[in-house]
């Protein structure tokens, strides 16, 4: 079900709990948010529908991809960058991205992965973990 968009720095601002198999609900629902938002937005945290799960939905060069308690636990080739937020009023922030990331994450059968992620798809992921950190650029 497509959700509201939540606004509010203070609630963005807050660190998300970890996910657990009774938050597969959640999932679907930030996933049909973000598509219903895809013309403005190529990620999402579950903060921004108003939930505080470690959960994130994003698109992976082209195909749509959900994380349950993602984690980045390895960093590589910093730079600066500007970038907007459908949750955030205004215009494209500066902040700091990492061009190589590696990334731990579980699965909606909440199995363990790890990956290596560059480019776009890394700075999409780093965005969105920031949100569950609840670091808003």
């Amino acid at each position: 079900m497509v959700k509201e968009i939540v606004h509010d720095p203070i609630l963005l601002g807050m660190e998300s709990a970890p996910a657990t198999k009774e938050d597969l609900q959640v999932a679907r629902d930030l996933l049909d948010t973000l598509v219903a938002n895809k013309d403005t937005c190529v990620g999402m945290a579950a903060n921004m529908i108003g939930v505080h799960k470690r959960i994130i939905a994003f698109d992976n060069e082209g195909t749509y991809m959900t994380m349950f308690n993602p984690e980045i636990i390895k960093r590589l080739g910093p730079y600066d960058t500007e970038e907007g937020c459908l949750s955030l009023l205004g215009g494209p922030r500066s902040c700091k991205r990492y061009q190589t990331i590696k990334v731990q994450w579980q699965t909606a059968e909440f199995q363990t992965r790890i990956k290596t992620f560059t480019g776009w798809s890394a700075q999409i992921i780093q965005h969105e973990v920031d949100h569950c950190d609840g670091i808003l650029i």
